[in-house]
């Protein structure tokens, strides 16, 4: 069975940092693009960061200079460092994992940034 799984989410204050992981499963034969969406109450989803598996990352302009994304291949995991959080980062953030054919997700992992 597939699994994704995001864990490190939490509460934080205005200006404080997380750290997200996300894991694949290691039955997924191969992992192209990995990366996080999230989505905030009453909003669509949207795409917050992807990484390749050759490292090449992009970013919502909305988090560029703030947020980081790394990967560990090896691992399948996915990680997306977060600091200076803003209120407006407050969202369940969503990992996926873009195999050859099909795209898996996550649960969620809630984020909430408030004082």
């Amino acid at each position: 069975q597939v699994q994704v799984v995001e864990s490190g989410g939490g509460s934080v204050q205005p200006g404080g940092s997380l750290r997200l992981s996300c894991t694949a499963s290691r039955n997924i034969y191969r992992i192209y693009g990995m990366g996080w969406y999230r989505q905030a109450p009453g909003k669509q989803r949207e795409l917050v960061a992807t990484i390749t598996d050759g490292h090449s990352t992009d970013y919502a302009d909305s988090v560029k200079g703030r947020f980081t994304i790394a990967r560990d291949n090896a691992k399948n995991t996915v990680y997306l460092q977060m600091n200076s959080l803003k209120p407006e980062d407050t969202a369940v953030y969503y990992c996926y994992a873009r195999a050859v054919v099909d795209v898996y997700w996550g649960r969620g992992t809630q984020v909430t940034v408030s004082s």
